[in-house]
């Protein structure tokens, strides 16, 4: 059974990033890149000491209209995938053109049983012609009937973050359906036998029983890399793309 509990502090592995997370892109056609968050086990969407929440809510004020990113709890998958159809469908006719697809610009993150909900959610837009530029998992515990061990081929890059211990550990190792479409940026594994990380938003519960999961969803070196994975597929942030409109007027005049 899966659980995830928010918020906390540092202690990872040595594992570096891959470095195949690209530079920050631009929203194509004026369409916000699509950010969509699912947080695990039974936690609210409204969290704010949970992490997953806490990123897509300093996103949202960092990018302004160049980022959408929502937050959704792992049993509302569906409600995720309309959302996401209802966002490409730029001229709100109810149907998804292809040129609508093929602008789609979509991240998708998730911790716990949102990991398993997260990669079936990119499986369902790869139904629909739809692709994924990234996904990234964290602590990734799968729910019965789903398969997170296999990223789909809609997926550009794909992310794993993971610690192997405890009652509830997370999927060890994330494998591309078509390694032809989909890097594999890395399986990053975290320990933190000895030195746990503090849950200030998780129940004595689960601190006490499910430590390693709690510490790895709140730790803040873990949660720096996947926000440096996520913005590398964002457009230039709000402050910075008014900086480069005024010294480009200042160089044209």
């Amino acid at each position: 059974m899966s659980s995830c509990f928010a918020a906390g502090a540092a202690a990872h592995s040595g594992d570096e990033l891959a470095s195949g997370a690209s530079a920050s892109v631009s929203a194509s056609g004026g369409q916000p890149v699509i950010v969509i968050g699912l947080v695990g086990g039974w936690i609210r969407s409204d969290n704010r000491l949970d992490r997953v929440v806490q990123l897509a809510a300093q996103l949202n004020e960092d990018y302004g209209r160049g980022v959408h990113a929502e937050i959704f709890e792992n049993h509302h998958r569906v409600q995720a995938r309309e959302r996401i159809l209802e966002l490409l469908d730029a001229d709100r006719d109810g149907t998804l053109a292809a040129d609508e697809k093929q602008n789609a610009r979509i991240v998708l993150y998730g911790e716990s049983w949102g990991g398993s909900e997260m990669i079936t959610l990119a499986r369902e837009l790869e139904a629909r012609g739809i692709p994924v530029l990234l996904t990234v998992q964290i602590d990734s515990v799968a729910k019965a009937g789903e398969n997170d061990a296999l990223a789909p081929a809609n997926v550009a890059q794909a992310a794993n973050f993971y610690q192997p211990h405890g009652i509830i550990h997370g999927r060890q190792e994330i494998r591309a359906a078509d390694s032809s479409r989909t890097q594999i940026i890395g399986n990053f594994r975290s320990d933190y036998r000895g030195h746990p990380m503090p849950g200030p938003g998780a129940s004595w519960f689960a601190r006490t029983f499910f430590k390693p999961h709690v510490s790895i969803e709140n730790d803040p070196a873990v949660w720096t890399r996947i926000e440096k994975l996520i913005r590398s597929k964002l457009p230039a942030p709000v402050g910075q793309s008014q900086k480069t409109a005024k010294l480009t007027t200042e160089i044209t005049e």
